[in-house]
């Protein structure tokens, strides 16, 4: 999670030494259970004595205690074994004994051997087809990952900040740039189809938690964990187009990227590039960490969520505090306005997202929901009548917002879901995991690929963030993680939806 105020990496940097050499120390472990008896007077301490260890004398009592105990319950399960074993030669030879008395003997018994070879061939046929059946399903998951190259190509990577990238966000207007939000305290923009940095925002005290882009002018706002968010201008200029990289190249998605360093990052940081210092406004109403903001449709209102357990509703122009949103028993995790009305929804770290209405100007309402187990890590709205919701509960909701009493649909996954986004025309949603992983489903939770990573492409680190951007004919996907590079992607969304 952000934090306030601060970098992550010097917390992180501790917990990362995979290839630190560790010193060596043997530990000589003698047998003390029921089959090897102690000699008559020779106390426990006494034998530890002799033996050549720099641990504490009650260190390696108990360590002699644990492994007897292992050391039994293996010799019983041993015992069980060999009993097993036993009884299934005992078994065997009273069949074969049966088999060759049926042939030469009564043929009135010769239906039961009928019978007993039947169950026994049933039995076969079974086992068969079900090592058939999960053989085949471990041989699709292959070809999913394979396909999944030429369903989602790398566009291009955004390597640049120095620390992780919380948030990321594509303008809505011309020129079409991306935004990405850091633990470095900073925000960069960034030409899409050059990879290089536009423009620096250096105003915050914090880390940058987020970002949005104005729906019509050239503004941005950026959540921090000063306790802050800031509105600020831009003014950028894109670069000539470069080539396309290759991205024909045969990769191996199923190698791991570990043997990387973890903070090893190919390519090389922005040069200096102009910085906006001074923000136009700033939001400080806040008592903690401010994690998350958003515009409201037409852009003249702005909400925010916080650690302090509220969302504040400010006016543009004056910078003023309308509404504060309070009900929320924990720290909010994230906050997303309505595309097309006035509609808000937080989530929290107390399992809930509410839904927060400001249709009727004279008074707004809110609606609590209960559908996950753990923290709710954000919930979008669609260009549709829907809601979905990701949470740390290993599972993805979507919710009609015309009956919101239970999900039409549920994906459940095998790694905590962070700051999922939603497709504006395909409605494809984006899952972004901590194990590293970016899965793509359809709004009826069916699995349509997942993003290809290898030692080559794709995150080393967690995923925080995903983003779409649906212009000029084409669907790029956008993912930021904690391994400080934002990559870009581009989806093949006929071959997605004909995989389907």
């Amino acid at each position: 999670m952000p934090v306030e105020g601060g970098s992550s990496s010097g917390s992180a940097s501790a917990a990362r030494h995979p290839k630190q050499k560790r010193k060596a120390h043997s530990l000589s472990i003698r047998r003390t259970n029921s089959t090897e008896e102690r000699p008559p007077g020779i106390q426990r301490g006494d034998m530890l004595e002799g033996q050549d260890s720099k641990l504490p004398m009650s260190l390696r009592s108990n360590l002699l205690d644990l492994f007897g105990q292992i050391e039994r319950e293996f010799e019983n399960l041993y015992i069980e074994n060999i009993e097993l074993r036993r009884e299934i030669d005992s078994l065997n030879e009273r069949l074969t004994g049966d088999g060759q008395t049926i042939e030469g003997g009564d043929p009135t018994k010769g239906a039961l051997k009928t019978k007993a070879s039947h169950s026994t061939s049933q039995l076969s046929q079974k086992l068969k087809t079900t090592y058939k059946a999960s053989t085949s399903k471990i041989v699709s998951s292959f070809k999913a990952t394979t396909g999944s190259r030429a369903l989602c190509q790398l566009l291009k990577e955004y390597v640049g900040h120095r620390d992780g990238i919380w948030d990321l966000s594509v303008t809505r207007t011309q020129p079409v740039v991306l935004g990405t939000a850091s633990a470095d305290h900073s925000a960069l923009l960034w030409s899409i189809e050059t990879g290089k940095c536009l423009l620096r925002y250096a105003g915050h005290a914090g880390s940058v938690n987020s970002i949005k882009f104005h729906p019509t002018e050239q503004m941005a706002l950026t959540a921090s964990g000063d306790q802050t968010a800031h509105i600020w201008r831009y003014m950028v200029q894109l670069p000539a187009p470069q080539p396309p990289p290759d991205v024909s190249a045969p990769c191996d998605d199923d190698q791991d990227s570990s043997d990387r360093e973890e903070g090893e990052v190919d390519g090389e940081g922005p040069c200096e590039v102009p910085t906006v210092r001074v923000p136009t406004a700033t939001l400080k109403s806040h008592q903690g960490v401010v994690i998350a903001a958003d515009w409201l449709v037409g852009g003249r209102q702005v909400v925010t969520a916080s650690w302090d357990r509220a969302a504040n509703l400010y006016e543009l122009e004056t910078s003023e505090l309308v509404h504060a949103l309070t009900g929320h028993d924990q720290e909010l995790t994230h906050c997303c306005t309505h595309p097309t009305q006035r509609l808000v929804v937080t989530s929290s770290r107390d399992t809930t997202f509410r839904l927060w209405d400001f249709r009727d100007p004279s008074i707004h309402s809110v609606n609590v929901f209960q559908g996950h187990t753990d923290t709710v890590t954000s919930a979008v709205f669609t260009v549709g009548d829907n809601v979905v919701s990701g949470s740390d509960d290993r599972t993805v909701k979507v919710w009609d917002l015309k009956n919101m009493r239970s999900p039409i649909a549920t994906i459940r996954t095998d790694s905590a879901v962070n700051r999922i986004s939603v497709s504006a025309n395909q409605r494809i949603i984006a899952l972004p995991h901590d194990n590293r992983q970016v899965r793509l489903f359809d709004m009826s939770g069916v699995r349509l690929a997942r993003l290809p990573r290898s030692n080559r492409m794709g995150h080393r680190r967690m995923v925080c963030c995903t983003a779409w951007n649906e212009e000029n004919q084409s669907c790029n996907l956008f993912t930021c993680g904690f391994d400080r590079q934002a990559i870009g992607w581009n989806i093949n969304i006929p071959a997605l939806l004909q995989e389907k």
